[in-house]
């Protein structure tokens, strides 16, 4: 068996694949600060592993199950459905609506983390916008968690959210470091800042969920399901928040993050995996949307542990056509089968789109019905991507 505990997870949101092509073939000052990031990237890996590894809490310790109570009651009592050994009911004399605790900080355009202190919570905007952005978008992402599946913060206990701004300098990521948030700014010729985009925001905090709950192991397709489990709630992070259904969400991955010099909308596209850039500088998007593209590749740093990053397309698009065919609000929808099977225990680690594919069909069967339209829509997203075959 591998070992895996010599593989290193890098999840930022700027996969190294681009990160390499703009070293190569970027302006030079963006060139030198895409190389920077890279190789900063790298360093940070090592680190997050461990805290990842430390802070796991799967099988308990607060992951909230997907049940909504009316559901929940009547599948128990029919049989039909158990809890999931990592479910915590929330207590019943506790009514009052669960409240984030967030912190930003400053980090001065240094790699020392977590900085100033600039906001905490309830306190007035900041007159950095980036502190603004950085706190508005912890707050959506917790609000879609606590509102939507009655989880209490990334760990369901009520973990603070901390978040750092302006790190380094034209640091092109932002990411998820097993403790906290952190964002650069961007080399403002390819990127922006990037506390822009809600859903970049939503897609690194959803790595401590999956942290805290399934610990998809970051290589090969368990890795590129923890890319796209990220990708999924960032999105509906945004939908959410810019009051869209899954009919009219644009399901792209960092629009916004491109300056006008790109040829691109976004870092991703949910939809049509493959089309989201086409640059002179950032080299074409690379995402299959189908398994007769997937990419098998080495799994070492160089490959981004088997294309991560890259691979993460198919189980996309196959959420994408879920959420459209179930239709309505994702969150209500699609998310809650996605949410229901990152949540469940019996989930392996290290399991393939296959196992998970399978798992979302059962986990659709038992929130909407044996032979409902939602159960089938899932079955059909999976077939369409080619990770299952027949029904």
């Amino acid at each position: 068996m591998e070992d895996m505990s010599r593989r290193t997870a890098c999840c930022q949101i700027v996969p190294p694949h681009l990160l390499r092509r703009l070293a190569e073939a970027g302006e030079p000052d963006a060139a030198r600060a895409a190389q920077h990031t890279l190789e900063t990237s790298l360093r940070h890996a090592g680190q997050r592993s461990v805290r990842t590894a430390q802070s796991s809490t799967r099988g308990g310790n607060g992951a909230v199950g997907l049940i909504p109570p009316e559901l929940r009651g009547r599948a128990e009592q029919s049989g039909d459905y158990e809890l999931p050994a990592n479910t915590v009911r929330r207590q019943a004399d506790s009514s009052a609506p669960f409240r984030p605790d967030r912190s930003i900080y400053d980090a001065g355009h240094t790699t020392d983390l977590p900085g100033t202190k600039r906001r905490g919570e309830g306190d007035p905007a900041s007159d950095d916008e980036s502190v603004n952005e950085a706190y508005d978008g912890l707050g959506d992402t917790f609000s879609l968690y606590a509102d939507v599946y009655d989880r209490n913060s990334l760990d369901g206990n009520g973990l603070p959210l901390l978040a750092s701004v302006h790190y380094d300098r034209n640091f092109d990521n932002a990411y998820w470091d097993g403790e906290q948030m952190v964002f650069g700014d961007g080399d403002g010729v390819y990127f922006t800042s990037f506390t822009d985009s809600v859903d970049v925001i939503g897609h690194e905090l959803t790595h401590g969920v999956t942290q805290y709950t399934a610990g998809l192991t970051y290589v090969g397709q368990s890795g590129a399901l923890n890319e796209s489990v990220s990708d999924c709630f960032g999105s509906m992070v945004k939908q959410r928040v810019n009051g869209k259904t899954a009919a009219d969400a644009d399901w792209l991955i960092g629009a916004g993050l491109f300056t006008p010099k790109v040829h691109g909308v976004a870092l991703r596209s949910m939809k049509a995996p493959g089309t989201a850039y086409d640059d002179p500088h950032l080299g074409k998007d690379p995402q299959p949307a189908t398994m007769a593209a997937y990419q098998d590749l080495p799994h070492d740093e160089e490959h981004d542990n088997g294309g991560v990053h890259i691979n993460s397309g198919i189980p996309n698009r196959a959420f994408y056509l879920a959420a459209t065919a179930v239709g309505g609000n994702t969150w209500d929808g699609a998310g809650r089968i996605w949410y229901d099977v990152l949540t469940n225990a019996a989930l392996p680690k290290d399991v393939d789109f296959k196992g998970f594919a399978e798992a979302t069909i059962k986990s659709a069967g038992t929130i909407f019905g044996a032979g409902t339209s939602q159960e089938q829509a899932v079955q059909q997203a999976w077939i369409d991507v080619q990770v299952l075959t027949t029904a």
